[in-house]
């Protein structure tokens, strides 16, 4: 009987062979890394690595403690969990690793893209971590785009990945987001009003969930447009989604991601899968130190960033690898789910917090709309012919608050009333101390524009 996967229409290797940059095309293998997987051969005796011998590295055994995670029935975890590493795993943790990840780690990720995204494995996609996801997005950027090219982006959007569309002098095409998320009107009008002479975008890079900087999460009829347009127009969609395990929106359901709604949408029935690159991230639900991420995608575009990180850095961390497995191994599926809502739970709580004292000293002097994922408010300032970067940059700051002026989310960096405002880390006193100090500021702002 055949299997779930194999029943899926998906695209064929061949037709990523486009949408790969003449870098990705021309990059040679790592000579050493390309025969490591040789070295698990029964029997065989490798003279091939220069790997360190085990015998003198000094670590014995590593121990750290973490809590248990939520019971099932919402109780809070009571207590903490001994986690040791050691052993075989450790041996792997303190050695090299494989270019794409420790094979049980990206085993562990696989699985939960199943789990949670319903992808199957045989679909033609590959997992691969990297060391965090901006690691592997500018990798993915390299293997995919020219110099030159043009790229569809989110607007505002992550100011991390601005550097590298402008280090490749990529055309920057912004589409225009909202509350609601990327505006499939103004992509539709980009893609529909495309010169006929020009190549069009094969790129769309999208922040679905608690979009950074607007904290906004794609509807899912947004995403479903997208999707469609997608495949009209040909081009593939990058989602980069570190936010997506903090979605504490409203009471509906949430929206499935793309790399889930590619399979599964009825609406989409008939479409082979393979046009989505998924990028998740546990900085934000585990660790941000430990920079881990790991992409989910084509496996042409993966074998094309695991080329680049064989020549860049070889590998990520294998002992955080091994590490965050041991933690994650011992609390299972089901045990990380619940850690992410209780985590997601705690965002929610930072956001109403920040949001009330919003209400308390900016109505009237700010816009804005509550976040449904992440760690973002997004809002604009009402200041007649308001620069968010002088009133933000400096006035701000020298009445002590310090926030980031949305310039630095937009490509082509004009000047905006917009603000973004982080809201993971003040305590309740600390966080209407910071709003009191940017009201002052703003009527500052205001008499002196009045004048």
């Amino acid at each position: 009987m055949p299997s779930e996967a194999s029943s899926v229409q998906k695209l064929s290797e061949s037709f990523y062979t486009p949408f790969l940059s003449d870098v990705a095309k021309a990059r040679l293998p790592s000579p050493i890394r390309s025969l490591l997987p040789l070295e698990a051969t029964p029997g065989l005796l490798s003279l091939l690595a220069g790997k360190p011998n085990p015998t003198t590295f000094p670590f014995t055994s590593l121990s750290f403690t973490a809590h248990a995670p939520p019971s099932e029935d919402g109780k809070p975890a009571g207590h903490d969990i001994a986690v040791k590493v050691s052993g075989s795993d450790l041996a792997a943790g303190l050695q090299y690793g494989p270019t794409n990840g420790m094979t049980p780690l990206v085993d562990w990720f696989s699985d939960l893209q199943r789990a949670v995204h319903g992808r199957e494995r045989g679909e033609g996609w590959a997992l691969s971590v990297g060391s965090g996801s901006q690691d592997l997005l500018s990798k993915a950027i390299i293997a995919l785009l020219n110099p030159g090219d043009a790229v569809l982006v989110q607007s505002p959007v992550y100011a991390g990945v601005i550097p590298l569309f402008h280090s490749l002098k990529c055309e920057q095409i912004e589409v225009e987001a909202d509350a609601e998320g990327i505006s499939t009107d103004s992509l539709r009008d980009t893609l529909n009003n495309w010169p006929a002479d020009k190549p069009k975008p094969k790129v769309l890079y999208t922040i679905p969930y608690g979009g950074n900087p607007t904290g906004a999460t794609a509807t899912l009829e947004r995403r479903r447009e997208v999707l469609q347009l997608a495949r009209q127009h040909n081009f593939l969609i990058m989602e980069d989604d570190p936010y997506y395990y903090l979605y504490y929106g409203n009471d509906a359901e949430r929206p499935p991601s793309y790399f889930a709604m590619e399979r599964a949408d009825t609406s989409c029935a008939g479409h082979p899968v393979g046009r989505v690159l998924r990028f998740d991230s546990i900085s934000k639900i585990l660790s941000a130190g430990m920079r881990i991420g790991f992409a989910s995608g084509p496996a042409p575009i993966l074998r094309a960033i695991d080329a680049h990180t064989a020549t860049a850095n070889l590998q990520p961390s294998s002992l955080t690898q091994v590490i965050a497995h041991s933690l994650l191994n011992a609390w299972g599926f089901d045990g990380f789910l619940a850690h992410t809502r209780d985590v997601s739970k705690f965002y929610r709580e930072k956001r109403d917090v920040f949001e009330a004292a919003m209400q308390r000293h900016l109505t009237g002097l700010a816009e804005w709309s509550a976040p449904q994922s992440g760690l973002f408010f997004w809002f604009k300032l009402l200041i007649p012919g308001a620069d968010s970067a002088s009133v933000v940059r400096a006035q701000a700051f020298e009445r002590g608050v310090l926030a980031l002026p949305g310039t630095v989310f937009l490509p082509n960096g004009r000047s905006t009333a917009y603000v973004r405002a982080a809201f993971s880390l003040l305590s309740p006193e600390e966080v209407d101390e910071a709003l009191k100090r940017l009201r002052d500021t703003i009527l500052d702002a205001r008499a002196a524009a009045t004048t």
